[in-house]
């Protein structure tokens, strides 16, 4: 699938290493107009001023037209696909673009969730050599497991975007992603008996997370007509042994699964995925004493339907 919009700004196609995923390819000069048209905002105006957010967006609609954010919207709501890959192409190396750039597609989508670990609306967390975390997230010699996110909070996550901000000696480490309807066993576990029960979520217990209290709710559930779940092994708490073995048989089946992909995410590249059936996690990094990765991660709400849609053209601040 080869798409191109009306004035040529970008190419849709299917994402080489996924076939599920898509892959938007900008053109440099509509990135550098981007680019410059955004270079007097700072991230600290952007992180203070939430109605800022929107006008990275509105920037970026200016330039690329309004077909781009519908059919990025079309892309996360398509069951078939979920998820797309995107990036400045290059353009620039300098992190405060990445973030307004990711900052720009968000909004796009809806509004990002207040994320608790950062105290921001983002959050920025490096993987390196050594590690003195409580979760497997910063772990870089180990894989993490496949997992959903925002489970443990009281706020659906509907989207979930990731982007590589900085890297260095880094061997291993790819994006492993599981489209639900990939998993062969899906039928067998959203059927169970305990795919209705309500487990309770909880991370209170891990100081790195900033939260306080527990969530429940079941690991199975019907959105759209069709099958979604909520899965993150660090932070389920089952009350009895026939629970854990289904979680743990769930998590082996999902993490042997043919469907269960890597791919390769490059700096300054982000990845959106609809987080009601996609799943993600990470393959090991190989040891080195000068690894580095820095990500940025916004997760959040679809915006509400009826909600008003960005003009075409908003008038530049003077």
């Amino acid at each position: 699938m080869t798409h191109f919009n009306m004035i040529e700004s970008y190419e849709i196609n299917v994402h080489s290493q996924h076939k599920r995923l898509r892959h938007i390819e900008l053109s440099n000069q509509a990135v550098k107009q981007f680019l410059q048209a955004v270079e007097h905002m700072t991230i600290e105006r952007i992180e203070y001023v939430p109605f800022e957010r929107f006008y990275l967006s509105a920037r970026l609609q200016e330039i690329f037209g309004s077909a781009l954010r519908q059919e990025l919207r079309d892309i996360l709501h398509d069951r078939s696909s979920g998820g797309f890959t995107i990036g400045l192409e290059e353009q620039t190396d300098c992190i405060d673009d990445y973030i307004k750039f990711a900052t720009a597609v968000t909004h796009h989508l809806g509004v990002p969730n207040h994320d608790a670990m950062s105290g921001k609306f983002y959050a920025r967390f490096a993987v390196q050599q050594t590690d003195d975390s409580d979760t497997y997230l910063r772990q870089a010699f180990r894989v993490l497991e496949l997992h959903t996110d925002g489970i443990f909070v009281d706020e659906p996550t509907d989207w979930i975007l990731m982007m590589k901000l900085v890297e260095h000696n880094a061997a291993g480490g790819e994006s492993r992603l599981l489209h639900l309807d990939d998993w062969e066993d899906l039928a067998r576990f959203s059927a169970h008996p305990l795919a209705s029960h309500i487990y309770k979520y909880d991370y209170s217990d891990r100081g790195s997370k900033n939260v306080s209290s527990a969530v429940h709710n079941p690991t199975f559930y019907q959105r759209d007509n069709a099958v979604c779940m909520r899965y993150n092994h660090q932070c389920t708490h089952p009350q009895n042994i026939e629970e854990a073995i289904y979680l743990k048989e769930i998590q082996e089946s999902m993490e042997n699964s043919a469907g269960t992909l890597p791919i390769r995410l490059p700096v300054g590249q982000l990845v959106v995925l609809n987080n009601h059936f996609w799943l993600h996690g990470r393959e090991a990094f190989a040891p080195h004493a000068g690894l580095y990765r820095e990500l940025m991660r916004q997760r959040g709400v679809f915006e509400s339907v009826g909600a008003a849609a960005l003009q075409e053209v908003i008038p530049r601040e003077h």
